[in-house]
């Protein structure tokens, strides 16, 4: 995967990913993957926050839903994970709302419940 202007930091993310996947391996929870991954990303010296709080505004209004970023690396780029047998429709959708409530641009969908981790991410960019 190569890094482009407005993803500087998924090759990196992928690479600590398929670290964290090749050491742990399937069939664990989301919440371990998501730890681990955030470990290792800050060990490579990358900008990442864990669980962001991401509100809904509307028409004024601001209400705090309780949805959550998985991680946030560099202000950027938004990883959503997830441990599931397949990713369905509504994973993607859930990343692209993510996408455009927060401002960023792209994002990564991970399925770490796959035998390789290159089988299950699916990078997206929301065209704002």
């Amino acid at each position: 995967m190569v890094a482009h202007h407005l993803d500087p930091y998924s090759e990196t993310v992928v690479d600590a990913a398929i670290k964290v996947h090749s050491r742990l391996g399937p069939g664990l929870l989301e919440s371990s993957y998501r730890a681990c991954l955030a470990h290792e990303l800050r060990r490579r010296g990358m900008p990442v926050l864990s669980e962001v709080a991401l509100p809904i505004e509307f028409d004024g209004l601001r209400v705090d839903t309780g949805y959550r970023i998985d991680l946030l690396v560099g202000n950027a780029l938004v990883v959503e994970l997830k441990a599931v047998s397949r990713i369905l429709p509504v994973h993607e959708a859930q990343l692209l709302t993510y996408l455009k409530l927060s401002g960023c641009r792209v994002g990564l969908l991970m399925n770490f419940n796959v035998p390789l981790l290159k089988d299950g991410i699916t990078r997206m960019v929301n065209g704002l």
